[in-house]
């Protein structure tokens, strides 16, 4: 494969569809639009679900988002191994749609939470996260109304137990969520949600560190080579 195709969904409310498509493109791939009343993903090679605020976060974050046409492609395509990252809302729409356990509820604060996080990757053998390493710490902004993450506590102690936690909140916990739970992947580790988000620290002009473009030059990496 000489470049990777790496498709960016956007949602009506959805944000950061334009930072995530170039970050793709900073990490070497070729970013390819997805509208989410398509049907069709085009053949990409991976899947990015952006941050932001799908249909309004009516009902519930990313609860109307799993209902969306793309999402009947998407689904069993991420079940049969398709990489997916999920960023924030994106997260929420992992979640919404059962490919990832547990839910994003409000912050414990109750507010809206925009500030550079410092966390650590906990695992760095997924799809998403191959070029870090395990223990690594990284600076990433949070921005996030939904950002807690809470499931039953089974699941929760089978995260942990299977290495599921992909990275992991440090010093100050932003929203409250359970373990200081910043990420966490499905079993084969294709899928991966996170609420920090990596395209916004890509390039020193505009984040806070560049600390985020390995979750994209990892995802590049293993799509060129296999």
């Amino acid at each position: 494969m000489s470049t990777a195709r790496v498709g960016v969904i956007t949602f009506p409310g959805s944000l950061d569809d334009r930072d995530a498509a170039r970050a793709v493109r900073l990490a070497g791939a070729e970013p390819v639009a997805l509208w989410h009343a398509d049907k069709d993903l085009r053949g990409v090679d991976a899947v990015v679900l952006p941050g932001g605020f799908s249909y309004g976060d009516y009902l519930r974050a990313g609860a109307i988002a799993r209902f969306a046409p793309i999402m009947e492609e998407l689904v069993p395509a991420a079940k049969a191994g398709l990489p997916v990252l999920g960023v924030c809302n994106g997260f929420q729409i992992l979640c919404e749609s059962h490919l990832l356990p547990g839910a994003l509820r409000p912050n414990a604060s109750l507010h809206f939470v925009c500030r550079d996080q410092r966390l650590r990757v906990e695992r760095a053998d997924t799809a998403w996260t191959s070029g870090y390493t395990e223990g690594q710490e990284l600076v990433i902004p949070v921005k996030n109304q939904d950002g807690c993450y809470v499931a039953d506590a089974e699941t929760v102690a089978e995260l942990e137990e299977s290495g599921r936690v992909v990275v992991r909140y440090l010093d100050l916990n932003p929203n409250g969520s359970l373990n200081d739970i910043a990420g966490i992947c499905n079993e084969a580790g294709n899928v991966v949600g996170l609420m920090p988000h990596p395209e916004h620290a890509v390039e020193t002009l505009t984040g806070p560190t560049t600390d985020g473009l390995g979750f994209f030059t990892s995802i590049v990496k293993g799509l060129v080579n296999a």
